[in-house]
């Protein structure tokens, strides 16, 4: 297993909002993305856990919401290992569209 993408978002929303916004978001992505992506996810107290079936790969990770910060850590199989930075890139871009103030 390759290492860990890991995105950290800064927020100005505190904690139940940011959490929130990221609920409704991942609504919303698994909606746009339709019946080819299976993902499970549960919340933990602040810690969003998720699995997904993307292309048939595996992808998991955790989601910390804090008061000022979401850290976001997304474990990629081999097969998208080779474009995680491209991963990331995209992960913070999402993220941060979530997060906006508005």
């Amino acid at each position: 297993m390759a290492k860990p993408v890991v995105v950290t978002i800064p927020h100005e929303l505190g904690k139940a909002e940011a959490r929130k916004r990221i609920e409704e978001g991942v609504g919303k992505l698994i909606h746009q993305f339709g019946e080819g992506v299976k993902l499970t996810r549960t919340w933990e107290g602040d810690r969003l856990s998720f699995a997904a079936k993307v292309v048939g790969q595996a992808v998991a990770g955790r989601l910390d919401v804090a008061e000022d910060a979401v850290r976001m850590e997304v474990d990629l199989p081999p097969f998208f290992a080779m474009i995680a930075d491209k991963v990331k890139g995209r992960l913070k871009k999402e993220g941060q569209l979530m997060l906006e103030k508005k």
